[in-house]
């Protein structure tokens, strides 16, 4: 009735969920239950009551197959109740087996946690190592950074830094250590760069007190590289000197000499050979530049290094104030600014860019100019003509030695020939006082000789010829006093001292000779002149002394061909040469004699005015006694005294040995020995000779000898009418 009640849909429809209920997975069937209340009112009902119709189908058909393998089932329970006794055993045995098998393990469990302990240490380990394998090689060259610092090797210590920096510090930079390093490298740097100008400050305060040891080691080499260059030439003139006359015998000797010395200093200066590397450390300089270009501040350094020369450069250039005392102040002077430039020359040539040749060009001129102005300065008060002459070698030197380094030196050279006028103006001023010394020391009498010894030595001193005292027996005289040969070999001497200052001038021959002739004509027309003047006027010379410095003067003028020949040994360059200058000792000795005339002339005035005033004679005498008045034979005995003292005047010889043709076959001629007797005056002394011989014999013209000595008296006289007659008209 109840399954007659359904519908007919209805039926279908919980068959086919309960279908899906059998089919579909558990966790599925909330939808398909879902759908059983979703349907028709009491559908659920419906679908309990087929659900448990269901079951119970599947509790029959359980039934059914329970029942058709009920012995089976049986069977196999016996079969498991055989069996429990078996298992209980094996259960026994297991239980024993996993307890035996338990102890057994709990070593290798301990082991097996070593094991594993092991190799976790061991794979720390290894990462360890690598990563020590990376650290290691940083903290190696940071260690060898510190060494090279300790070592004060600070160029080393940069290119580690800049390896450290560029492939090590990259592989470990997420190290805290690596960090560290990394910050503290600019501190190093900057520790490495004032300690690298500390070096340099120390260098620079080193070289600017050991430059003169420098200069002086640089000159020293530069002089003796010179040495055989000065020493042929010398021993050239030594073979040159054999051909001179006996006279002029010191040259020979003094080169000799000189050569001597010459080649003992070469030999001395070949021992030891020293260059500014021996002397001076420079590698201070060089890390200080390296230090600097590998941190890129070159420019910094090169400015600082060249700023402090130049302050070194104008203390070297700033002289004592007492330099021109003393050869030794010059030396030190110059040998310091030698030693500046050495520095700076070794500086320039082993370093790239720290200092030019602009820069060393621009240099030198500055210290030349200052050199050149304190020079002209100090050697303005030098009076001694040897400290000049060793200033003047010192700055040869000096020059020679810069040369050698490529720095130019012709402005030094010029300043030498404006010393050279001050070296011959001291020259001057000694020898004035060396020719007052010997007019002071002469006697003014003629020089006796008692053996041909003797005679040998004055003609060795002095070029004398006179072959009629050569004939005389010993003992004889010479005419000349003590003075003329000690001048004549003064003047040779101041020859030979001029000479010295051209010596490594870098001048021709020709320089040399017209030097020398010139400071010679200085010598005999200014010197020489204001001292025999000078020596005319002196109130005690008398006329004596007088008469004799004619002669001394007479001869001094003769002597001055041999003085122009002495010049042309000397330096090779012939008198007949267009631009050779001469001698102007000829007038210089002919003013000489003039003013000693005249002084004789006015002294002699003087003592015959002196000789009557003085006299006490008897003016009123009533008669003649017969004999000449006794003022007469006083006053004739005194000229006779006078004139006795005139027997050597040229002027004398006209009337004593009547030497006329002389005279007038040599007027006008520069070495004429009657230069100085003007025609006039001999006219007028010669008309007075005449007129005397006329009225001292009315009857001369009655001898023979009278009448010819009248006629040549008349020649002579008409013949000096004539040139008086010249002498007017060209006036």
């Amino acid at each position: 009735m109840a399954e007659s009640s359904e519908g007919p849909g209805t039926v279908p429809e919980h068959e086919r969920i309960l279908q899906e209920i059998e089919s579909t997975d558990t966790a599925c069937v909330g939808p398909t239950l879902r759908s059983v209340y979703d349907d028709q009112p009491n559908a659920h009902k419906k679908f309990m009551e087929k659900l448990d119709a269901c079951i119970r189908n599947h509790d029959k058909e359980i039934e059914k197959m329970c029942n058709f393998h009920h012995q089976g089932f049986v069977d196999a329970i016996t079969e498991l109740l055989k069996v429990r006794t078996d298992a209980e055993k094996l259960k026994v045995q297991v239980t024993d087996t996993n307890r035996r098998l338990q102890d057994a393990g709990k070593e290798v469990l301990v082991q097996t946690d070593n094991i594993i302990r092991c190799r976790i240490q061991q794979r720390n380990i290894t990462t360890v190592v690598e990563k020590l394998q990376l650290c290691l090689p940083v903290l190696e060259m940071y260690s060898k950074l510190k060494e090279q610092m300790s070592a004060k090797r600070y160029y080393s210590a940069l290119k580690t830094m800049e390896q450290l920096e560029n492939v090590y510090f990259p592989r470990v930079s997420q190290y805290r250590f690596c960090q560290l390093m990394i910050e503290n490298l600019p501190k190093l740097r900057e520790d490495i760069k004032e300690i690298s100008m500390s070096d340099l400050k120390d260098f620079l305060e080193s070289i600017r007190k050991h430059s003169d040891k420098i200069g002086e080691t640089a000159m020293k080499q530069a002089q003796q590289q010179k040495t055989f260059s000065v020493a042929l030439p010398k021993q050239n003139n030594v073979q040159f000197g054999k051909k001179m006359y006996i006279n002029d015998r010191i040259p020979e000797e003094r080169n000799e000499i000189e050569l001597k010395h010459a080649f003992e200093e070469e030999d001395e200066n070949e021992e030891e050979v020293l260059t500014v590397q021996d002397l001076v450390d420079f590698s201070p300089v060089y890390r200080c530049l390296h230090i600097y270009s590998v941190l890129g501040d070159e420019e910094t350094f090169e400015n600082y290094y060249r700023k402090q020369r130049k302050k070194q450069a104008r203390l070297v250039l700033q002289p004592q104030s007492n330099m021109h005392e003393t050869v030794d102040g010059y030396r030190r002077y110059f040998t310091q600014i030698v030693g500046f430039f050495v520095v700076e020359d070794h500086i320039l040539h082993v370093t790239q860019g720290l200092v030019t040749r602009a820069y060393t060009d621009e240099l030198w001129n500055m210290a030349l100019s200052k050199i050149i102005a304190v020079l002209r300065a100090h050697s303005s008060y030098c009076t001694d003509p040897d400290l000049v002459l060793e200033l003047k070698n010192l700055i040869v030197i000096f020059a020679d030695t810069l040369q050698g380094y490529g720095f130019p030196v012709n402005r030094l050279f010029d300043l030498l020939f404006e010393i050279r006028d001050q070296y011959s103006e001291t020259l001057l001023k000694k020898w004035a006082g060396v020719f007052r010394d010997i007019f002071e020391e002469d006697n003014y009498s003629p020089i006796p000789v008692v053996n041909e010894e003797e005679y040998k030595i004055v003609i060795s001193k002095f070029p004398f010829q006179d072959p009629d005292l050569e004939k005389q027996s010993f003992p004889k005289k010479f005419p000349m006093s003590q003075s003329v040969p000690r001048i004549y070999t003064q003047v040779k001497e101041f020859i030979y001292a001029s000479l010295k200052f051209s010596e490594s001038l870098h001048r021709s021959s020709t320089e040399i000779d017209d030097m020398l002739r010139k400071s010679t004509n200085l010598l005999l027309t200014r010197t020489l002149n204001s001292c025999l003047l000078n020596l005319i006027r002196k109130p005690h010379i008398g006329l004596t002394e007088l008469v004799q410095i004619i002669i001394n003067t007479t001869h001094l003028e003769q002597a001055c061909k041999y003085l122009e020949d002495f010049i042309t040994n000397i330096t090779n360059i012939s008198q007949e040469t267009v631009h050779t200058t001469r001698l102007y000792g000829l007038s210089t000795f002919k003013d000489a004699r003039h003013a000693a005339e005249g002084e004789i002339y006015t002294k002699l005035n003087q003592k015959i005015d002196e000789f009557v005033q003085l006299a006490d004679y008897d003016w009123t005498m009533s008669e003649p006694d017969g004999r000449a008045s006794g003022y007469l034979m006083d006053l004739i005995n005194f000229l006779r005294s006078i004139f006795q003292v005139f027997t050597h005047l040229p002027l004398l010889d006209l009337f004593m040995v009547w030497d006329w043709s002389t005279y007038l076959a040599d007027y006008g001629q520069p070495a004429s020995k009657y230069l100085r007797v003007n025609p006039n005056t001999a006219l007028t002394l010669l008309e007075k000779v005449k007129d005397t011989n006329k009225k001292n014999n009315i009857f001369a013209q009655f001898r023979k000898n009278d009448r010819d000595k009248q006629k040549l008296i008349e020649t002579v006289m008409k013949q000096l009418r004539s040139l008086v007659n010249g002498m007017s008209h060209h006036t």
